[in-house]
């Protein structure tokens, strides 16, 4: 039962639940701790997965009668068909989820940062302004690369040399405090080092099967670390010119791998800069379901454990 309980569980967390907070709107006055519950349901849905095939595990390796662990195919006539090729089906899917979490989470990290090297690369050597001001800024500030590009456009290349990137036509068009949100809120997911969390959520949506897995999860962390980062952007200039800055590099699109300012969110965004403000008594509700859901199921998987390991072992 400790398997089909974790199972479910397992099931419940990386579908119903995750579509179900997607669609909820509170998120948007609590962006931090709703990244918290996010990655809380993450992790709980790992740990359910494992969960499950520890607990199937102790059920198909019984020891048997001279106190040695059987083989899978010596458990069918205790368990019956039915039960033992779904305990088989299950702990497959476990091998499988975390051999491709191991296999994704290693592909995600090494690809990404050998394309963001690549396009720093570039940025260093084409990052150049015939404007003396902001050749001077750029000079200052080690991080800010400027291109000759007219389009509005700023982006940056999160990592150890974290590079931020704005367009001559970006520096044109935006006011100086328009400049100063846009340069802030790059800043601060450099800072923050945003891209490792979006990274952990990446690799977890490809590790699991597709027929289970939800791009919930990934697109809505998506949009909760540009609101973070607008935040920090408001904090430093209001919330008008960071409005009037989205809406003018809302059209710009960064390279696979960066954090862009604008983008397909640009107008929630833009809309939430308008409306309520942030919400204690909801960022408070959410870290306390962070920490339920994946406090419950460790201690759910803990005290199982324990008592399958020592009667596994007892023989």
């Amino acid at each position: 039962m400790s398997a089909l309980a974790f199972s479910a569980l397992a099931l419940l967390l990386v579908g119903p639940v995750p579509a179900l907070l997607a669609r909820s709107t509170w998120p948007l006055r609590a962006p931090r701790a709703a990244v918290v519950l996010w990655q809380s349901i993450a992790a709980a849905a790992v740990l359910s997965a494992f969960s499950a095939g520890i607990a199937i595990a102790s059920q198909l390796f019984v020891p048997g009668p001279d106190g040695r662990p059987t083989t899978l195919l010596g458990e069918i006539d205790q368990l019956g068909w039915p039960l033992w090729l779904m305990s088989i089906t299950v702990f497959g899917l476990t091998l499988l989820v975390g051999a491709r979490l191991i296999v994704a989470g290693t592909q995600v990290f090494v690809s990404t940062r050998r394309r963001r090297a690549h396009h720093r690369t570039l940025v260093d050597i084409l990052g150049v302004s015939n404007d003396r001001a902001a050749a001077q800024a750029c000079t200052r500030a080690s991080e800010l690369r400027i291109l000759d590009v007219a389009q509005p456009l700023a982006y940056c290349l999160p990592g150890v040399r974290g590079r931020v990137v704005v367009s001559e036509g970006a520096l044109s068009t935006l006011a100086d405090d328009e400049v100063t949100a846009i340069l802030t809120h790059e800043r601060a997911h450099l800072r923050a080092r945003h891209d490792l969390v979006l990274e952990a959520f990446i690799a977890v949506y490809v590790a699991f099967p597709r027929f289970v897995r939800s791009r919930s999860a990934l697109d809505a962390v998506r949009l909760l670390i540009e609101l973070l980062a607008d935040d920090a952007a408001v904090r430093a200039a209001g919330p008008t010119p960071l409005a009037r800055a989205l809406v003018a590099c809302a059209a710009g699109r960064a390279p696979k791998g960066a954090l862009a300012a604008g983008g397909p969110t640009t107008v929630i965004r833009v809309r939430r800069l308008a409306g309520r403000p942030n919400s204690t008594p909801l960022a408070v509700a959410a870290y306390l379901s962070a920490v339920a859901i994946l406090v419950v199921p460790t201690f759910a998987v803990v005290v199982p454990w324990l008592h399958e390991l020592e009667r596994l072992f007892s023989g």
